[in-house]
């Protein structure tokens, strides 16, 4: 408010001063003129005082030198426009660069406040700060873990996202540690306490982002990197025109055109229309430092789960055992995981939704700690959770090695004590990811470094599909920190997160970046930057407005120093008198704003420029892809059977699968061929981009020509002996082929469609 008041004082004094000329009261608008200048020149001499006690020298100094030696040389109005260049810089400059506080209200606020101690067998509601070592706890479902312990009885089934960022509930059995701050994704379990709440985890957090909140530096204004070899030069000038002509006005006259108003106005004209840019495309920058930081950005360190990956569990696939229907098992999980909380119960149950399938209402429904839920559904008692047989069968260690390799969970589903069939759930790579990154590669990024608190074996999965050049997996909060400050004392570094457990590292990034529409909130008030759209192709749309902003910036400032510098060579020579100067120096700083309010215009900076038509053909296919993509598990599900039934049903089912593939998934791929190819070749600017892609629909139309000569080939009563290996590797290259193309298009092509503006 004081610089807006001072703001209003010298633009008054100028009207004033003026209308006093105006009315032939020279005198009276003189002194108006000079109470104007007086009026900035006492803040002008703090601030550069201020500048000095940080060990600055700021280009500040010319507007008071040009202040003083206008009441000096009795030139009130050049020094009136002075003052009020200089004041309206200062209000520009606190809108275009005030910080947002750092709160951390949120992570205070959810740290655990209350415990449950059993006191003469009875659990009691107490404080946890009154929580002692060795204090025997209850802990309900959905309550957070209150300190740090081991379970004493039960299984823990618990939700750690908060502190490690796995997204997948982790269990603990008797004698298990468990940290606090994580919360009970299962039943009731009892705990020893082994630390107070002050020693435990989730307390240490809290420490760690006050420590790493203190000490972020400031940011430092664009005019002062300046000043090292502006300001020297303008006192050589001023001092020689001075010296040589014997005249101090030519010295004043100089001083005022050199009042780096471009630097002080352009800038942050600039800079406020970048954040204005980035705000209208649900992105939250919080100041002008961020902004410039984000744009100089070489290194971006992502957090995995809520970031790369869609932060929830989803159903990877449903295999039925061999003579099963995965429908059917799908149905009869979800008819019994209907009843529970449990964070797979819901995953389980929204695939379900997703087949539009119909759920029939279980009845006896009991649910056992850490091993499931078990209902009657219509008079057959199905059981939902971990797999409970002592013996494991060929088939059933097969689906165990295949989830341990695709670093999947598995919930198993028995019918009568019959192993029906399992889910495996994972958490899928975010859509936009990919491209995402590669679009910050192109915007400057040169190194991505995963950082997560997840498995190594998941995290080097979702690496290796993303193309991260270094993966840090199962990292504490405190290692994160370690590692983030690491990568920063190498390049300006970017951290990317939506946890709590992500709060200290994005402090102590150069420029921290959170999810915010579904991370935590801790997380983005310690952020620099806040993605509030769940879109992560949002902070590639960041980076281009910020580089193109501090472009636009630096241009204007530049460009205003330059026509500055010529207006000191004339001033120096006494070709432009201080008020004439003065106007001058107006007339610059008008042009170098407009030049820099270019920064509120839209930028396409890596973004592929989409056509309605385009975008529209490309939602049509994409939609075209998901009612495509269930039937295709078919495939591999036919291949796995071939051999182990009746030749007949193998018959029936491969004749199923061409159907499917002659009647729906070939037409599909042809006119992605005939209409969706060239567009994209168009919209890519490039008649070879979509040659690898119909490659593959050649590769595609072959494998189903194959399939359809051994249907010909087979008997009535079934594909013969001899052609089995064959029908495998057809099938097993047609499921491979098709999982691989429907990749690659999402990828390269539909992921155009979701994240146009």
């Amino acid at each position: 408010m004081k610089r807006i008041a001072l703001l209003a004082g010298t633009l008054g004094a100028l009207i004033a001063g003026g209308v006093l000329h105006l009315l032939g009261a020279g005198p009276a608008g003189d002194a108006v003129w000079a109470g104007g200048t007086v009026l900035a020149l006492a803040p002008a001499v703090w601030w550069v005082a201020s500048a000095l006690r940080a060990g600055r020298l700021g280009v500040d100094a010319i507007a008071v030198l040009a202040l003083a030696g206008a009441l000096a040389v009795r030139e009130f109005l050049a020094g009136a426009l002075i003052a009020v260049m200089l004041a309206g810089g200062r209000v520009l400059e606190d809108y275009a660069l005030r910080r947002a506080r750092r709160d951390l209200t949120a992570l205070y606020e959810r740290a655990p406040r209350s415990a449950r101690r059993y006191e003469e067998g009875v659990p009691r509601l107490i404080g946890a700060e009154e929580v002692r070592l060795g204090d025997r706890l209850l802990v309900p479902g959905g309550e957070l873990v209150p300190v740090d312990g081991v379970v004493e009885s039960g299984v823990a089934l618990l939700d750690e996202s908060a502190l490690t960022g796995e997204s997948l509930p982790v269990e603990h059995r008797a004698g298990e540690s468990v940290a606090s701050g994580v919360v009970n994704a299962g039943q009731a379990f009892d705990m020893r306490a082994t630390a107070t709440a002050g020693d435990s985890a989730y307390a240490g957090v809290v420490r760690l982002a006050r420590e790493t909140e203190a000490g972020s530096a400031p940011v430092v204004r664009l005019a002062d990197r300046f000043a090292a070899w502006f300001l020297p030069a303008t006192l050589l000038l001023a001092g020689g025109a001075w010296l040589i002509s014997g005249e101090p006005v030519r010295a004043v006259a100089v001083l005022v055109v050199a009042t780096p108003c471009p630097l002080l106005l352009a800038a942050p004209a600039a800079i406020a229309s970048g954040l204005s840019r980035t705000a209208r495309q649900g992105v939250v920058v919080k100041g002008g430092g961020a902004l410039e930081t984000l744009g100089r950005a070489r290194t971006l360190v992502l957090d995995k789960t809520g970031t790369l990956t869609e932060g929830r569990p989803q159903v990877m696939d449903v295999v039925a055992a061999p003579g099963g229907n995965p429908d059917e098992v799908l149905r009869l999980a979800a008819a019994v995981d209907q009843m529970s909380s449990h964070v797979l119960a819901a995953a389980i149950v929204r695939a379900a939704h997703g087949r539009r399938l119909a759920l029939p209402t279980p009845e006896d429904v009991s649910e056992a700690p850490g091993t499931g839920t078990s209902a009657l559904v219509k008079g057959r008692r199905v059981q939902v959770g971990k797999a409970t047989g002592a013996r494991c069968s060929p088939w059933e260690a097969a689906q165990r090695a295949r989830a341990a390799l695709d670093g999947a969970m598995t919930v198993w589903i028995t019918v009568d004590d019959q192993v029906s069939g399992v889910i495996l759930l994972r958490d899928a790579v975010r859509g936009d990811a990919g491209r995402t990154l590669r679009r910050l590669r192109a915007a400057g990024i040169e190194r991505v470094v995963m950082l997560t608190g997840d498995r190594a074996d998941v995290a080097e999965t979702v690496a290796g599909v993303l193309g991260i050049d270094r993966v840090l997996a199962e990292q504490t909060p405190a290692a994160k920190v370690e590692e983030v400050r690491d990568e920063a004392r190498r390049a300006t570094t970017m951290m990317v997160g939506d946890g709590i457990n992500d709060a200290p590292a994005l402090a102590v990034a150069d420029v921290g970046v959170a999810m915010g529409a579904r991370g935590a909130a801790a997380s983005a008030q310690m952020a620099d930057v806040v993605l509030t759209a769940d879109r992560l192709d949002r902070l590639a749309d960041a980076m281009d407005v910020a580089r193109r902003t501090r472009r636009i910036a630096v241009q204007s400032a530049g460009a205003g120093m330059a026509l500055s510098l010529l207006a000191m060579a004339a001033a120096a020579v006494g070709a432009l008198p201080p008020s004439a100067g003065a106007v001058l120096q107006e007339a610059i700083d008008v042009t170098v704003i407009l030049n820099a309010l270019r920064a509120l215009r839209p930028v396409r900076g890596t973004r592929l420029p989409l056509d309605r038509p385009t975008s529209e053909l490309l939602r049509r296919f994409e939609r075209e892809h998901a009612d495509l993509r269930r039937p295709l598990e078919r495939i591999r599900e036919v291949a796995d059977r071939l051999g182990l039934r009746d030749p007949r049903e193998a018959l029936a089912d491969l004749r199923d699968i061409h159907t499917f593939l002659t009647r729906d998934l070939l037409p599909h791929e042809h006119d992605e061929e005939a209409r969706l190819y060239p567009a994209m070749a168009r919209l890519l600017r490039d008649p070879e981009a979509t040659v690898t892609m119909s490659r593959a629909h050649a590769e595609i139309d072959k494998l189903v020509r194959r399939l359809g000569r051994h249907l010909d080939l087979a008997a009535d009563d079934g594909p013969r002996p001899e052609q089995l290996d064959d029908l495998r590797a057809c099938l097993y290259g047609l499921y491979a082929v098709l999982t691989l193309h429907f990749a690659q298009e999402e990828e390269a092509y539909f992921s155009l469609a979701s994240s146009s503006l």
